[in-house]
């Protein structure tokens, strides 16, 4: 039976000429090319808005201008989506080949509301696969989450439990993931392939952030799972020791 659910892929970006450029000519060499496409810029400079407009052509809708940062971006361009599946392959980022859409929109059916798959992890002079576990435990989220380059998930999901929180520098969409999973018990399933190239040089990935990602991640759990804060404390002191 043919598969009709539509895909949105969606850009954010700021003052980033170069990835973006990289970024948008990912995505819009997909091969399979019935997807919607998506960019939210944040007021950049002028270079960037110019690489944007090169490409409209490719491009169903795109802003430029101020937000109060990433996360608000990304529900930016949650509730302009129109697509039953989004993916974020923010600036920087890129698709690991030009069929990976082609391979996977036909595996994203109505039987699952989370599709996710591996990504490549790229720094200065490194390229190495970050593989994924086809079970989510609890455990896996204290210190693990679901890549967003790597990820698709079904729009009406924000909508039945929450968009990302603005409030947060590095854990929103931890914070969606292990709440729909771990507690909606949401259904997912692993696509066991790789998806995409992770730019690992962003706020999340830099070490001066850790301990901003680790209160961040306490007050989510004080919140939704208190009776594991404790449990949390202790892996977060032994992976320190490391």
């Amino acid at each position: 039976m043919q598969n009709n659910n539509k895909i949105s892929v969606v850009t954010i970006n700021y003052n980033n000429p170069l990835g973006l450029n990289k970024t948008i000519e990912s995505v819009v060499s997909q091969t399979f090319k019935d997807f919607e496409y998506i960019v939210i810029d944040g007021g950049s400079k002028v270079e960037d808005v110019s690489i944007i407009k090169s490409y409209q052509n490719h491009i169903n809708y795109w802003v430029s201008e101020p937000d109060k940062g990433i996360y608000n971006a990304m529900n930016k361009g949650i509730k302009v989506a129109t697509g039953d599946f989004i993916i974020f392959i923010n600036s920087g980022d890129n698709f690991t080949d030009s069929k990976v859409l082609e391979e996977v929109q036909s595996k994203l059916t109505s039987d699952f509301d989370i599709y996710y798959g591996d990504y490549y992890r790229i720094k200065s002079n490194s390229k190495r696969r970050k593989s994924y576990p086809a079970k989510l435990s609890f455990s896996f989220f204290y210190s693990g989450s679901l890549p967003h380059p790597a990820t698709f998930f079904r729009r009406s999901l924000l909508n039945k439990i929450f968009f990302y929180n603005e409030s947060y520098k590095i854990v929103s969409d931890w914070e969606f993931y292990i709440y729909a999973i771990c507690h909606k018990n949401v259904k997912y399933y692993y696509l066991k392939t790789a998806i995409s190239d992770f730019d690992f040089t962003g706020i999340s990935s830099n070490p001066k952030f850790n301990e901003i990602e680790r209160l961040e991640r306490k007050k989510v759990l004080e919140k939704y799972f208190p009776a594991f804060v404790e449990d949390y404390e202790k892996v977060s002191l032994l992976n320190s020791k490391r």
